[in-house]
């Protein structure tokens, strides 16, 4: 059974900083593409970062310079580590595997900057 478990969600205030944590279990091994999504009220899940198998990142252009993502295949876990956050990056924070047409989800954990 594949389970992918985010935590590190939090409320924050603007200019702090969180690490969210992603841990795979089941089949997902280092083949998988790990990545990040998140989902605000009222708006479509979007890409946040994705670190592909060969070490290849991706940023969406709204976290570039404030947002790091980081693979460790051996704890078979993917980071987020956020930095300078801002309001609007208020959303709920999705784990995402994936390996061709093939891809799981975590449940998510929630972000909140506000002061």
């Amino acid at each position: 059974q594949v389970q992918l478990v985010e935590s590190g969600g939090g409320l924050v205030q603007p200019g702090g900083s969180l690490r969210l944590s992603c841990t795979t279990s089941g089949s997902i091994t280092s083949i998988y593409a790990l990545g990040w999504y998140r989902q605000a009220p009222g708006k479509q899940r979007e890409l946040v970062a994705v670190v592909t198998p060969g070490g290849r990142i991706t940023y969406a252009d709204s976290v570039k310079g404030r947002f790091t993502i980081s693979r460790d295949n051996a704890k078979a876990t993917v980071y987020l580590q956020m930095n300078s956050l801002k309001p609007g990056d208020t959303a709920v924070y999705y784990c995402n595997a994936h390996n061709g047409p093939v891809g799981y989800w975590g449940l998510g954990t929630e972000v909140t900057v506000s002061s």
